[in-house]
């Protein structure tokens, strides 16, 4: 009966062994089902071998899609955005610090000077409307027998006594006096001062001359003799014949710095500013430069105070951002732009390598006491123990001080900040990884290691080691960024990164008064943004992997 329905199909049953041609098919017949015919032919050819498996291409539909481990990782840390954020917050970090500073066109320690006009102090002035004495040649006049001149004179006497002598006051004219003891000439009092011209010293005018001097001028005389030399009075001026030597002022001008030699005509101009209540006056000084002179009363005193203003290279210190500093410059001059580059290198480096330290002594120190157990395991919790509880702030301060003390090279420093901060920061590495090897060593593939005779640092360093690297990864990841934050905290207390190499807590370090935090903002405030970045950045990222290496942990 299937022959004949066969025949009414114009088909023939199918041979499983042998297999079917193309010229036994009739032109008749689907064409899909001849080409599964064919392909069914084709498969079970060869002596009625099993159905061969189907092979896909890449592209096909229904070929399965399996990931590694790495890439499942790597996929769950992508889908997170505030992980991928953080990514991007550090990667612009690193490009800013690191390949900023190379193309950068400053060195961070090369200083910017500006020619800036500035005001010195140049002289104080007193006019001299108190008296002062002079002894004669020979004789002593203390300030204990002027008190007594004072008193004299305020009680309108002309006799004075002092230790048992009588002294006698006797007004030589217009507020010059001369004191005697008996017929012996003591001293003088005077409020015009006699001044030695110009490349001489006052100390080489005699008591004589300031004698005859003052004496004329009070009266009012044009001329004196004094040490057998006839001199000539004219107005202020005293001559030696034609050769000045001298003049008489009321102004005393001292000048403020060692050195500085104040002439006649300088006094003179001083004195006609001072006398028509100038503010400032010019002068072209011997050298051929013109000055501007500004004068200040100061009535607490009753003395004037000259600056001097003149073109000085200074630093260009606490410069307005422009285009040729950006940020503007720090408080030595420095370009601030660059600063925080190289700032954010050092800050960087700083954290990666305590991190690195810390990992390497906590891995070594956790996964012996995680494998080994019993004592080994107690003693070296016991020293975790311990480090806990160092007071790790005030021993950071202790040696940043007698680091200060010793002047210790800023290159040295630090290294030894680096390796201080990292022998601090392992205990908490160690108690993790060594948690984590307590659960990992007895498991099955710990027992076929120790059955295949496996040492016991191949055990640890080679199987349970990258058992804990995810783990590994994330807390260096978080603990990047308290420790960056703890440089910056120490450098901004003066214990850490010294100068001239910059890290953004000594840069922020500037701001040490209200003045320069409220009027300079472009001081800290960029460093400050950069330190904030930088620290979230990395928080984001150590929450990133966490999650995307355990995502039972995620919220």
């Amino acid at each position: 009966m299937r022959d004949d329905m066969d025949k009414l199909r114009g088909t023939t049953p199918l041979d499983m062994n042998n297999p079917l041609r193309p010229q036994d098919v009739p032109a008749s017949a689907n064409k899909r089902h001849v080409d599964r015919l064919l392909e069914q032919g084709k498969t079970n050819a060869g002596g009625g071998k099993k159905h061969e498996e189907e092979q896909f291409s890449l592209n096909d539909d229904r070929r399965v899609k399996s990931l590694s481990p790495g890439a499942l990782v790597a996929k769950r840390f992508f889908r997170n955005r505030l992980a991928v954020v953080g990514l991007v917050m550090l990667i612009a970090m690193f490009l800013f610090s690191f390949v900023g500073g190379w193309i950068s066109p400053y060195g961070q320690d090369e200083i910017f000077y500006i020619y800036e006009g500035q005001q010195k102090q140049y002289v104080g002035v007193v006019r001299n409307d108190t008296f002062r004495y002079a002894a004669a040649d020979g004789q002593e006049f203390g300030s204990a027998a002027q008190a007594q001149v004072v008193l004299a004179m305020n009680q309108g006497k002309d006799t004075f006594t002092y230790r048992d002598v009588e002294y006698t006051l006797a007004e030589e004219g217009s507020d010059f006096y001369t004191i005697y003891a008996g017929n012996t000439l003591v001293a003088m009092a005077y409020k015009d001062i006699v001044n030695a011209p110009d490349g001489v010293s006052d100390s080489s005018l005699t008591f004589n001359f300031q004698y005859g001097a003052l004496k004329a001028y009070a009266n009012g005389e044009s001329e004196f003799s004094a040490d057998g030399v006839t001199y000539r009075l004219d107005d202020q001026d005293i001559y030696n014949g034609s050769e000045l030597a001298g003049y008489i002022s009321r102004f005393v001008v001292r000048p403020v710095e060692n050195g500085v030699v104040i002439t006649r005509h300088f006094k003179e101009e001083l004195e006609l500013a001072i006398e028509t209540d100038d503010p400032e006056f010019l002068y072209t000084d011997t050298d051929g430069v013109e000055y501007t002179y500004t004068i200040q009363y100061d009535p607490a005193t009753q003395s004037w105070s000259v600056k001097q203003e003149k073109l000085t290279y200074v630093a260009d210190d606490y410069a307005l951002p422009s285009a040729e500093h950006p940020l503007g410059t720090d408080k030595n001059g420095m370009d601030m732009l660059t600063r925080l580059m190289y700032g954010g290198r050092v800050s960087l480096v700083i954290g990666f390598i305590v991190v690195i330290i810390s990992g390497f002594i906590g891995v070594i120190l956790g996964g012996i006491s995680g494998y080994f157990g019993k004592w080994v395991d107690n003693f070296i919790m016991r020293v975790v123990d311990v480090f806990y509880c160092i007071p790790s702030m005030p021993l950071i301060i202790i040696l940043g001080a007698a680091m200060d003390a010793m002047q210790v090279d800023p290159m040295m420093r630090i290294f030894y900040l680096m390796l201080v901060l990292g022998f601090l920061g392992w205990p908490s590495i160690a108690r993790m990884v060594r948690g984590q090897i307590l659960s990992l060593r007895e498991q099955e593939f710990m027992t076929a290691t120790e059955a295949c005779g496996i040492s016991v640092s191949r055990r640890i360093f080679r199987h349970l080691i990258p058992n804990v690297i995810p783990q590994l990864i994330v807390i260096c990841t978080m603990s990047l960024g308290s420790t960056i934050i703890t440089e910056a905290t120490l450098s901004f207390l003066g214990l850490g990164v010294k100068f001239p190499f910059a890290s953004w807590g000594n840069i922020i370090n500037d701001v040490n008064n209200a003045y320069v935090m409220t009027n300079y903002l472009w001081i800290w405030i960029p460093a400050g943004v950069c330190l904030l970045i930088t620290v979230l950045g990395f928080n984001f990222v150590g929450d990133g992997l966490r999650d995307a290496f355990d995502p039972r942990m995620k919220r």
